[in-house]
């Protein structure tokens, strides 16, 4: 890890790397300062101005005794706890775990801006839209294996369109949903079509029917996670 031995040189990696863990623990009968005190000197960093501007980031009283914290509280006080030493290397578990929408945001910004100051950040998240906010690449683990490591931007070209068609009747609607190329769905009336790339053959489908109405959503990563997570994959 950054050149160091990781069981030789634990101390010194323990300084280049900012660790949350996905279940918290922290010890009894002391306050959220009292903790990050107690991190700082073990990690031998001292930086109270990064320390302070965390904290106000985050909103927390660090004063509260850690008990009676929330479980929200109670993560953003690990959040700033490694994030605190201006580490090298990130290693975020289920990092918005208990966190409020506004509190998520900041965590993304706080995220992005790392980035940009060349850090590196590993991140495990069943949150889609986190994921989309914040990084670059995504490894996909199935049943304790990688089956996929794809970039962001190659997953976002992957994204199918689902378009949902109202038809003027029922037949219309049924003879539009028989071209099971576009994988469609019907509702009485309405049709979903999944598309991709491929919308001059979609729009000869149904050119032929009375349509009364088209809306269009694309698929969100979750969509894809399960596309890769339903079939086999190659076991990496």
């Amino acid at each position: 890890m950054c050149g160091h031995d990781c069981w030789r040189q634990a101390p010194l990696v323990h300084q280049r790397v900012g660790y949350l863990p996905g279940e918290l623990a922290f010890p009894e009968g002391i306050t959220g300062r009292a903790f990050l005190r107690l991190m700082a000197g073990m990690r031998g960093t001292r930086d109270e101005k990064r320390r302070d501007a965390l904290l106000e980031r985050f909103q927390l009283n660090p004063d509260i005794p850690i008990r009676k914290m929330s479980k929200g509280t109670k993560q953003k006080l690990a959040m700033v706890a490694a994030f605190m030493p201006d580490p090298a290397v990130y290693i975020l578990d289920e990092p918005t775990s208990g966190l409020d929408p506004v509190m998520q945001k900041v965590f993304a910004d706080l995220i992005l801006e790392e980035k940009n100051r060349g850090k590196t950040v590993l991140m495990s998240s069943h949150s889609f839209r986190e994921i989309e906010k914040t990084c670059d690449r995504i490894a996909i683990i199935k049943q304790g294996r990688l089956i996929a490591i794809e970039d962001i931007h190659t997953l976002q070209r992957k994204q199918r369109k689902i378009f949902e068609v109202t038809f003027g009747d029922e037949e219309a609607a049924k003879r539009a949903a028989a071209n099971e190329s576009f994988e469609p769905t019907r509702r009485g009336r309405t049709v979903d079509f999944v598309v991709q790339g491929d919308y001059n053959a979609f729009l000869d489908a149904i050119r032929r029917e009375s349509v009364v109405n088209v809306s269009v959503h694309e698929q969100d990563l979750e969509d894809i996670f399960m596309d890769y997570y339903a079939g086999e994959g190659d076991v990496r």
